[in-house]
């Protein structure tokens, strides 16, 4: 599995689009932040067909360091969820990379 970095994400839609780098970097880097912006502001974003990011807050709970095998207090935080949309759960099941299937 490949890690695609920001910056290649960029070059990727400056290529396809013939935009230049710069713009595409500003319009990607404003996305990110809207998308922040609203999480932090507990709003839930969704895109039609691509998916849903939502915060979900997790109460605090006692843990055990495996360690030490003492009990560790996690306090409370909040996460974000995403639930994928379904042409990206169709395609995903479609385009299945070769030696992948049961590779855990």
């Amino acid at each position: 599995m490949a890690t695609i970095t920001k910056k290649e994400l960029i070059d990727r839609i400056a290529d396809r689009t013939q935009a230049r780098r710069a713009t595409v970097k500003q319009i990607v880097q404003a996305f990110l932040d809207a998308i922040t912006d609203e999480l932090c502001r507990n709003n839930r974003l969704e895109f039609r067909d691509f998916g849903v990011f939502e915060i979900r807050s997790r109460s605090s709970r006692v843990a055990q360091n495996p360690k030490t095998m003492e009990p560790v207090e996690v306090p409370a935080k909040r996460t974000v969820r995403f639930k994928m949309g379904r042409l990206m759960r169709e395609r995903l099941a479609r385009e299945m990379p070769k030696g992948s299937r049961g590779s855990r």
